[in-house]
């Protein structure tokens, strides 16, 4: 793969190149051993080649209607899309709301930002970065 510049996309977009899409990119996800959880969310994550980090969204009909599973990925991906200044770059992360969760985009915005930093040091460093 190549790099991406992402230096000319403004950081409060969420462009292509900061998604997973196919299922390739989650499968490797789920090979990896690494997640953490709390009330609200559940990640798991692993390294990637890229300087910044890629989100993937998993919300399963056990957590409701189309509605309540389209609020869940809107919540994440805004979530996501606010903090991607401060998370750490060069993870794939693959996020899902927590069984029996509310969701609350305080809950979501903070529980996505202590995951990612404990991911961040869970993780082991690439040779490549």
């Amino acid at each position: 793969m190549t790099a991406i510049d992402l230096s000319s996309v403004d950081r409060n977009t969420f462009p292509k190149t900061v998604r997973l899409r196919r299922q390739h990119e989650f499968d490797a996800v789920y090979r990896g051993t690494h997640y953490a959880g709390d009330g609200v969310l559940v990640i798991r994550a692993v390294r990637n080649e890229f300087q910044h980090t890629r989100l993937g969204l998993s919300v399963s009909k056990k957590v409701g209607n189309a509605v309540v599973r389209n609020r869940w990925k809107r919540l994440i991906r805004e979530s996501f899309r606010q903090q991607r200044s401060i998370i750490a770059g060069g993870m794939d992360i693959v996020v899902r709301p927590k069984k029996g969760a509310v969701a609350d985009y305080e809950a979501v915005f903070e529980s996505l930002r202590k995951l990612c930093q404990r991911m961040d040091r869970k993780l082991p460093v690439s040779s490549s970065r």
